[in-house]
């Protein structure tokens, strides 16, 4: 089997591998993880970023929008990521020098007296369900002047002048809370927009008691009940520090794209990237994302369950391959849903008996 070589580097990238300090002692419940502990006990801390409770972005999308230069590289808290232009990019688009903002079909539930918007993930919506909805609102949205394109039904990018410096939260940042502080609003006057606001109103009266929603509540699945605005911005050049890079999410794979580098989706294991290096030199970049889930939903013994896939099929043959020199350095961004902390470990750093970092200590406050 082809190895990596030594001059290559592999970086991990693993959004809401940290809980809240407050939640640790549950998380780490029965969590046994001897590779991952071993490389975070002697790796380099390169950056602690501890950020905000009411920041409206999530810190790995904040970390990848610094990495490929789209917000200043000493911006580490800034709460920026312009990222809609790149993941139209992804989704088979083209969005030129306009501003876009990627918009989703979610799911907002009424709670005791405020809304909670649930993850979007948890709708198991269909492309075809996602489809026939945006059928419905495409022209409600382009009456009000805003276009808008749609190269993947889940998510719909639109532009108009109207949305100005519109700033909106990430999905997953708002999920499970009350949206109240999360809703869009003007960046530098904090007030609502009108416009968004109308083109809101619009879709969710037309989606109201829509067959596809008739037939989801049907099968117990809920509603498609609104759109969500996020992540607005206008195209930049960016530079990749990578010279791969493979994941599922949209904004991280169209920087790459945009970058000019090459870019898959992630492998299985860390022995399948291994077989596909073949020799090849650079960093890669490897967004694995197993834990947004399980930790929208508090669901630890799940999101402990995936850290052990983890430990078997990445941090362990990772630790080996350091060890013998296949690999030569291997990079950790561990994020939360407030900050991230980011490590590295070479095989020198193995030898270093006298750290002793513990995983618990990386938890954000």
């Amino acid at each position: 089997m082809p190895s990596i070589m030594h001059a290559n580097r592999l970086h991990l990238l693993l959004p809401f591998a940290l809980p809240a300090a407050a939640d640790a002692s549950t998380a780490l419940h029965n969590l046994a993880s001897p590779a991952l502990d071993r490389l975070l006990a002697r790796a380099t801390l390169v950056e602690r970023v501890v950020g905000e409770d009411f920041q409206r972005t999530l810190p790995h999308e904040r970390w990848v929008a610094r990495q490929f230069g789209t917000v200043p590289s000493g911006a580490a808290a800034a709460d920026e990521a312009p990222l809609a232009p790149y993941m139209l990019r992804a989704d088979g688009g083209e969005p030129g020098t306009q501003t876009w903002a990627c918009v989703q079909p979610v799911h907002v539930r009424i709670a005791h007296d405020h809304l909670v918007l649930i993850d979007p993930a948890s709708l198991e919506l269909t492309h075809d369900e996602a489809a026939t909805l945006l059928e419905v609102a495409r022209p409600l949205i382009e009456e009000l002047g805003v276009q808008i394109v749609a190269p993947n039904p889940l998510r719909w990018y639109l532009s108009s002048d109207a949305f100005g410096t519109l700033a909106g939260a990430s999905p997953l940042r708002a999920s499970g809370r009350n949206i109240e502080i999360w809703l869009p609003h003007e960046a530098h006057s904090g007030e609502r927009s009108r416009a968004w606001m109308k083109l809101q109103n619009e879709v969710q009266m037309a989606w109201f008691e829509h067959p596809v929603n008739e037939a989801r509540e049907a099968r117990g699945l809920p509603a498609v009940n609104s759109i969500w605005f996020h992540a607005q911005g206008a195209a930049q050049p960016v530079h990749s520090p990578f010279s791969r890079v493979l994941s599922d999410a949209a904004a991280t794979r169209g920087l790459a794209l945009t970058s000019g580098v090459a870019t898959a989706a992630p492998p299985a294991s860390f022995a399948a990237l291994s077989a596909s290096s073949n020799g090849a030199a650079g960093a890669t970049l490897v967004e694995l994302d197993p834990f947004s889930g399980p930790y929208i939903e508090q669901d630890w013994g799940r999101w402990n369950e995936a850290f052990a896939a983890l430990e078997t099929d990445w941090f362990a043959p990772a630790l080996t391959a350091l060890q013998s020199g296949q690999l030569g350095e291997l990079g950790l961004t561990l994020c939360g849903d407030t900050g991230s902390v980011t490590l590295s470990a070479t095989r020198g750093d193995l030898r270093k008996f006298w750290r002793r970092r513990l995983l618990a200590s990386l938890f954000i406050e």
